[in-house]
């Protein structure tokens, strides 16, 4: 598809979704949904239990690390002719340690508009509750499984005087922070 010359372009908005409970999602972002041609999502039978629990109909497709390369092309030709788009995963914002970074980045490249709907971020509820200083961190996102390639993460970090944020998966949790320990 070609964009007519004098078409204005859709609009890329980057909803963040709740983190844990439904409700914690803003009156914008269900307004967002609600309104765009199209809502691409990590998991849309995830995100189809959230939107039917908020009475919020649309039209999904999938997107997710699997197929994003592939969707990217696609969904940038849809927003060139004009469609507005909701990128959502299933919790937090998307393209920050999840899905949707390509997309953001073509996006940016080809000159479309990219609107960020904020909500709720699992980065900042954690450290809002820590203890720790919030001042200055550091977000480090999911350190990499392969067990070598982690370790090397960690002993550049060691020196880090700021609080760190990982995210991690509950299934590596205990071996990921033994490491840290260790």
């Amino acid at each position: 598809m070609q964009s007519h010359p004098n078409h204005k372009p859709g609009i890329l908005y980057v909803v963040a979704t709740p983190i844990g409970n439904r409700d914690d999602i803003t009156i914008r972002a269900l307004n967002i949904l609600g309104h765009v041609d199209l809502v691409a999502a990590e998991d849309t039978r995830h995100t189809g239990r959230l939107l039917a629990h908020h009475n919020v109909k649309c039209h999904m497709i999938s997107f997710h690390e699997h197929n994003e390369n592939e969707r990217t092309p696609d969904l940038i030709n849809r927003l060139k002719d004009g469609a507005s788009v909701a990128l959502v995963s299933n919790a937090g914002t998307p393209s920050v340690s999840d899905p949707g970074y390509r997309l953001v980045k073509e996006a940016v490249i080809n000159r479309i508009r990219v609107s960020p709907i904020p909500g709720v971020s699992a980065a900042i509820a954690a450290l809002s509750v820590s203890g720790l200083p919030t001042d200055s961190f550091v977000f480090i996102g999911f350190p990499a499984r392969k067990k070598a390639k982690r370790l090397h993460q960690l002993k550049d970090l060691a020196g880090e005087s700021k609080t760190m944020v990982f995210y991690e998966s509950p299934k590596r949790i205990l071996t990921f922070l033994k490491e840290i320990i260790s």
